[in-house]
C-alpha cells in the first residue's frame, strides 16, 4: 500500500506518517522506485500510534507502548504501569488548567469591560499587577 492509501486507511496525514518513519516508529519497506510500501503490520502500528496519541501519550511513551505491543512475552503490569503514570500526568495537567482557569476568571471579573483603556487583564499579562 502506498503513502496516500496508508494515510486514508489510518486517518493520519502523510506528513505525520513520514515523521513517524523519520523517528523510527514505523519502517515501511521501499520498492525499487524508492516509494514506501506499507504492510498490514505497518497499518496496524500507524493506527495504534494514532489512538495512543489521541489519548495524549507522548512520542516516547508511544515508542514504549509499541515495544510492548511487539513483545509477545510482555507483562500486562508493564503496560498498566505506563498507563497509570500517564493518568498521573493527565491529572497534573488538569490541575494546571484549573489554576489557569481560576486566574483567568479572577482577571475577567476584575475587568470592567468598558471603553476605558485601563484593564487588569492587560496589567497582569504585562506583569504590572497581580490580581488574587
Amino acid at each position: 500500500m502506498n503513502m496516500k492509501a496508508a494515510s486514508r486507511a489510518t486517518g493520519l496525514p502523510a506528513k505525520t506518517i513520514r515523521y513517524y518513519e523519520e523517528i523510527d516508529l514505523v519502517s515501511p519497506a521501499r520498492g525499487e522506485n524508492g516509494y514506501r510500501s506499507f504492510s498490514e503490520n505497518d497499518l496496524h502500528k500507524l493506527a495504534f500510534l494514532a489512538r495512543s496519541r489521541s489519548l495524549g501519550f507522548s512520542l516516547e511513551e508511544c515508542r514504549q507502548l509499541l515495544s510492548l505491543y511487539d513483545d509477545d512475552a510482555r507483562s500486562s503490569a508493564d503496560v498498566r504501569e505506563l498507563a497509570v503514570r500517564h493518568i498521573a500526568d493527565v491529572d497534573q495537567k488538569l490541575n494546571e488548567l484549573k489554576e489557569i482557569r481560576r486566574t483567568l476568571s479572577t482577571l475577567v471579573n476584575a475587568c470592567e469591560g468598558d471603553h476605558r483603556p485601563d484593564c487588569p487583564i492587560m496589567d497582569s499579562l504585562a506583569g504590572h499587577e497581580e490580581i488574587s
